[in-house]
């Protein structure tokens, strides 16, 4: 290949991500406009974790005009990643699947599957298990001189930003598993740094959750016991795509080579 095809080849690439990248826009703020239309019910089913932890009659509130406006728009987006999402995975997939061998390109499907459901169920736990336990350690500093006036503002911040945080910390096998299909990583290394990997995710949960001990092992714990599934997920990967390998190199060969 000549220096004038590489750098052919270089900028075919970059104008194949822009489209995708542009293509991925698109399908987000479209599923946003209509999530947009039920914001108001995207905000009572967010509302509810802290609503049903406040006395009865209890409301969020917003102290400039804008905050409302702002806090549905917010809603809306995020509303439109999570439906757009196996979307937005496609699109990563078909970006690197031209440099993955034929072998490799058949996980695809459970790429965009696990890839999915595992962002799903880090916002699950999120908003099922850690946001009582988080909205209920804060709420405990009240006392009958001290109650809470809380904005919805910060609230919706906050959830946001644990939701999709979770969401995130959830994709670690996937991440792993690209990685090593990319030769970057193998279930070897995973075993080696493991006991690295747990101070890491301490290091994380301390800088991604809210300043209590509580929000930072609700996201570490989930982050070691992930990192652990994928070291024996990608051994199998392993394995199997060595396998896969050596058979379709032995369809390449020529007869005599075979023999």
């Amino acid at each position: 290949m000549t220096d004038a095809d590489a750098r052919m080849s270089f900028f075919d690439h970059i104008g194949e991500l822009r489209q995708r990248l542009l293509r991925a826009s698109v399908a987000l703020v479209a599923a946003s406009c209509v999530c947009g239309v039920f914001s108001q019910r995207l905000y009572d089913f967010i509302a509810n974790p802290l609503l049903k932890l406040l006395p009865k009659d209890s409301a969020l509130v917003f102290t400039g005009l804008p905050d409302a406006f702002f806090m549905l728009l917010k809603l809306s987006i995020a509303a439109g990643l999570y439906i757009t999402l196996p979307y937005l995975l496609y699109e990563l997939w078909k970006f690197i699947a031209p440099g993955l061998y034929e072998h490799e390109r058949r996980y695809a499907l459970p790429f965009l599957a696990f890839g999915t459901g595992l962002f799903y169920l880090g916002g699950a736990f999120a908003y099922l298990v850690a946001f009582p336990i988080i909205f209920n350690f804060f709420l405990g500093f009240q006392t009958p001189e001290l109650k809470p006036m809380l904005s919805v503002r910060d609230y919706v911040s906050l959830l946001l930003k644990l939701t999709l945080t979770f969401g995130a910390v959830f994709e670690t096998p996937v991440v792993i598993v690209f990685l090593g299909f990319l030769r970057l990583l193998n279930s070897g290394m995973l075993r080696r740094g493991r006991r690295y990997f747990i101070v890491i995710a301490f290091i994380i949960g301390a800088i991604l959750s809210p300043p209590d001990v509580f929000s930072q092992v609700l996201m570490a714990v989930p982050l070691i016991a992930l990192y652990e599934v994928s070291i024996p997920v990608l051994a199998i990967i392993e394995r199997r795509r060595d396998a896969a390998q050596v058979e379709w190199e032995r369809s390449l060969a020529k007869p005599e080579d075979r023999a």
